[in-house]
C-alpha cells in the first residue's frame, strides 16, 4: 500500500506517519505545501525521512495561494460571519489539490490527513480531494483510530519523536494566522498578550500614525505607496506595516461547519486593511443597487469557501458575476494606520460614481434641488397612503388613494 501523507512535521502528522507503517505496512510519501508558515522547512523535511517517510515534497505555492485564492478573496470582500478573512480555509483546496497531483504522480491510491472530527479542516480536505480525485480513499487516522493527545504524546516518546509542550494549536499563511486552545476556550477569558505574533498591542503601538496607499486593478492591488508589487509581496508588507500598529486582532465566537460554536482568535493585519479599502473603493465606484447584491454573494461566496465548498459550481457561477463587477474597480485608496484600526481617509477613481458638483453644498452646485419634492411624493406614496389608512381605519382605500392623490398633485 502507498499512501500520501499530508506533513506539517507536528505531534498528529509525525504520530500518523509512524502509525501507517505500522499498522497498515504502507509505503507513506509526506508532502508539506508552503502558503505562509512560518516553519523550518528543511527541518520538516529531515524528520519527515527520519521517521519513515519514503519520499518527502515540499511544495511552495505562496504566489499561487496569493494570486489564485487570495486575490478572489479580496475581490469577494470574503469575511466568513462578518469577521473571519478565511485565511485557513483558503489555503486548503490548494493543498487538497497538491496532494492529489502527488498521489497521481506516486501510484498512491490514498491520501492521508491529520484533521480531527471536529474541525473543518476535514470537511475542507475530504471534499476538495474527492471533488478532484473521486476514486481515492481518504484515510483520517485521529478520527478513524481515536487518537487523543495523551495517547499520541505517550506513542511520540516511545518512538522517539519529538514532543513539544505548545498550550496552542496554531495555523498560519500569508493571508492570517489563527489561534486556539489552552485558555482561549474559555469565551470570557481575554486573550493574553503572549499568543499573538504579528500584531503589537493598539496600547503600545506608535503614537504617530502611519499613511499608506494601495492601487487597485480590477479588484486586486497592485501597488502599496505608488510602488508597483506582486500581491504576495504587497500582503507580506502590509502584514508588517498594520501589524506593528496593532491592526488585525480578531477574536469572536465562530460557528464551525460541524455545527459546534467555537471562540477563535486570528491575527490578519493585511487582509484587514485591504479588504476595507477593498470594499470603500466598491463603495466610490458601484451603484447603490449593485452594492446591495454583492453583498449577498460576498457573503455567500464566503459560506461556500469556510464550509469546504470551493469545487461548488455556485462558487464558480459567484466568481463569474464578482469578476465581471470587479472589471470596473481601478484606483487608489489611502488608509491610516493606527492603535488597531485600520482608517479609509480617501479615495479616487477614474470610474468613480461621486461627483463633487453634485454632492456639494455651495452655490456651483449643479443638482436642482426643485427635484426632490415631486421625488419624495412619489418615493413615499405607497408608505404614507398605508399608514393613513391604518390610522383612520374609517378612510376608504379609494377614498384615501384620493385624499392623498390630491396632496400629491
Amino acid at each position: 500500500m502507498k499512501a500520501v501523507l499530508a506533513y506539517s512535521g507536528g505531534l498528529d502528522t509525525s504520530v500518523i506517519l509512524k502509525l501507517m507503517q505500522e499498522r497498515l505496512g504502507a509505503e507513506v510519501v509526506t508532502v508539506t505545501v508552503d502558503v505562509g508558515q512560518k516553519d523550518d522547512f528543511k527541518a520538516v523535511e529531515e524528520k519527515a525521512y527520519k521517521f519513515g517517510a519514503v519520499k518527502h515534497y515540499h511544495i511552495d505555492a505562496k504566489d499561487e495561494f496569493a494570486d489564485k485564492y487570495v486575490s478572489q478573496a479580496i475581490k469577494a470582500n470574503a469575511l466568513y460571519e462578518k469577521a473571519y478573512p478565511l485565511a485557513t480555509a483558503l489555503s486548503r483546496p490548494l493543498i487538497a489539490e497538491k496532494l492529489v497531483e502527488v498521489a497521481k504522480k506516486e501510484g498512491a491510491d490514498v491520501i492521508a490527513h491529520g484533521c480531527t472530527g471536529k474541525g473543518n479542516d476535514q470537511v475542507r480536505f475530504n471534499l476538495g480531494i474527492h471533488s478532484l480525485s473521486p476514486d481515492t480513499e481518504i484515510l483520517q487516522p485521529v478520527m478513524e483510530w481515536e487518537l487523543s493527545r495523551d495517547w499520541e504524546m505517550e506513542y511520540a516518546k516511545r518512538k522517539g519523536i519529538p514532543v513539544s509542550d505548545k498550550i496552542y494549536s496554531i495555523d498560519e499563511n500569508i493571508w492570517g494566522r489563527s489561534i486556539e486552545g489552552g485558555i482561549l476556550e474559555d469565551p470570557m477569558a481575554e486573550p493574553p498578550e503572549e499568543i499573538f505574533e504579528w500584531t503589537v498591542s493598539p496600547s503600545l503601538a506608535p503614537d504617530e500614525p502611519d499613511y499608506i496607499t494601495v492601487d487597485f486593478e480590477n479588484g486586486v492591488p497592485t501597488a502599496l505607496n505608488g510602488e508597483p508589487s506582486k500581491l504576495l509581496d504587497i500582503i507580506l508588507e502590509l502584514n508588517e506595516k498594520a501589524g506593528k500598529h496593532g491592526v488585525g486582532r480578531i477574536d469572536h465566537i465562530e460557528d464551525r461547519t460541524v455545527g459546534i460554536k467555537s471562540r477563535e482568535i486570528y491575527e490578519a493585519p493585511a487582509a484587514l486593511t485591504l479588504i476595507k479599502a477593498h470594499y470603500d473603493l466598491e463603495k466610490l465606484i458601484l451603484t447603490k443597487w449593485v452594492l446591495e447584491f454583492k453583498e449577498l454573494v460576498d457573503s455567500k461566496w464566503s459560506w461556500l469557501v469556510y464550509t469546504g465548498l470551493w469545487f461548488e459550481p455556485l462558487r464558480e457561477a459567484l466568481d463569474a458575476f464578482i469578476n465581471e463587477v470587479e472589471g470596473n474597480i481601478n484606483g487608489t485608496v489611502k488608509v491610516k494606520l493606527w492603535k488597531g484600526n485600520a482608517i479609509v481617509v480617501g479615495r479616487e477613481s477614474e470610474n468613480a460614481l461621486y461627483s463633487k458638483e453634485l454632492a456639494t453644498y455651495e452655490k456651483f452646485s449643479t443638482f436642482d434641488q426643485k427635484l426632490a419634492k415631486g421625488f419624495i411624493d412619489l418615493f413615499g406614496l405607497q408608505s404614507v397612503l398605508a399608514h393613513n389608512l391604518k390610522t383612520v381605519p374609517k378612510v376608504s382605500n379609494l377614498e384615501g388613494a384620493k385624499i392623498l392623490a390630491k396632496k400629491v398633485s
